[in-house]
């Protein structure tokens, strides 16, 4: 059974023979290229190398085209900063849509038009010709919440939620309608998953994240699953508050970050969905050992039952030990669900 295999199956709830391994690696892929973060978000060869050496050396199931949240936004026009060895940023206090008058007029960016969306269809591609069958291929697109803050500012759009919902609402259908747009040309060049990111809705209480952010979230999964493929739901920080929405959206996998609980969200979620994480990646993945690498993700496994994936709470920070990835990488290889 290959990683791909592996993955599907599993999602489909049909019989594997070891755990799913999806860690996600960004930083830590291209440092362990030896190349400039810059040019791992910025050309789709490097991206598609990185993924390829370090899902072959830690034989990981998978290979992901995710980089930095600020893709769908600089084809929108928002400004962007880029660094050498660090991910693209938002120049927040230069946001697309500071004047949200100017969203009316705003139109969803091609993404086959040759910008920063092109560049992941073409990693996307690459991917999937160079892999062929034998790992997953991950898409990426961004959440409602987390291209709603890349285009507006986030600590403006906070505002947004009481001084213009209606805003809020327009703005969130025009995410809605870009991530559709760009998730369906992915699948078109090979992308077997769609993973999504809304890091985002985790500032968000209760309340709103039921009446602004799961209608669209779902509105997203929906139509991405449409497409023929499954979703992946990574969202950073504390999610407690909304895991039995999260558990509704129709998601494949929903990623969990390290201060929740599986126990509670296998509770609140259901026994059929599959979580993916959650050890703290800087505490015990980065600064542990690898025994206790290996304790913390026995524990996960305890704790999430057998529809789990293996990975961490958050992305692989880039100087981890590698004895300590392979440990992790262990676990999953050594246990069925």
């Amino acid at each position: 059974m290959n990683g791909r295999e592996r993955i599907l199956a599993h999602l489909a709830g049909r019989p594997v023979d070891r755990l799913p391994l999806m860690p996600i690696t960004m930083m830590f892929a291209a440092r362990r290229a030896g190349v400039r973060y810059l040019d791992y978000c910025t050309d789709h060869r490097v991206l598609a190398a990185a993924q390829l050496r370090t899902a072959e050396e830690f034989g990981f199931d998978h290979v992901s085209v995710i980089s930095d949240p600020a893709v769908e936004a600089a084809d929108c026009g928002a400004r962007v900063r880029y660094f050498d060895e660090q991910p693209v940023a938002i120049i927040e206090e230069e946001a697309r849509l500071a004047d949200k008058i100017q969203l009316a007029g705003l139109r969803p960016p091609d993404p086959l038009g040759g910008g920063r969306m092109t560049n992941r269809i073409r990693a996307v591609a690459l991917l999937r010709e160079r892999v062929g069958p034998a790992r997953l291929v991950e898409g990426w697109i961004e959440g409602p919440v987390a291209e709603a803050a890349d285009l507006r500012g986030i600590n403006t759009v906070m505002l947004d939620f009481s001084d213009d919902p209606a805003f809020v609402h327009d703005l969130f259908a025009f995410v809605v309608e870009m991530e559709l747009r760009f998730a369906r040309e992915q699948v078109a060049a090979g992308a077997d998953l769609i993973g999504m990111g809304d890091a985002a809705a985790s500032l968000l209480g209760p309340e709103i994240y039921r009446e602004f952010v799961w209608p669209y979230e779902q509105r997203l999964v929906a139509g991405i699953r449409a497409l023929g493929v499954p979703v992946r739901l990574h969202i950073c920080g504390n999610t407690r508050a909304h895991l039995a929405g999260l558990g509704r959206l129709g998601c494949a996998i929903v990623d969990l970050d390290s201060m929740v609980p599986l126990a509670e969200a296998r509770a609140r979620m259901g026994p059929d969905q599959v979580l993916l994480g959650n050890l703290n990646p800087v505490a015990v993945l980065r600064n542990g050992t690898p025994a206790a690498v290996t304790a913390a993700v026995a524990a996960c496994h305890r704790e999430a039952g057998p529809r789990f994936v293996v990975g961490a709470g958050c992305e692989v920070p880039p100087d981890t030990p590698e004895a300590n990835l392979r440990a992790l990488c262990d676990y999953a290889r050594t246990h069925q669900p």
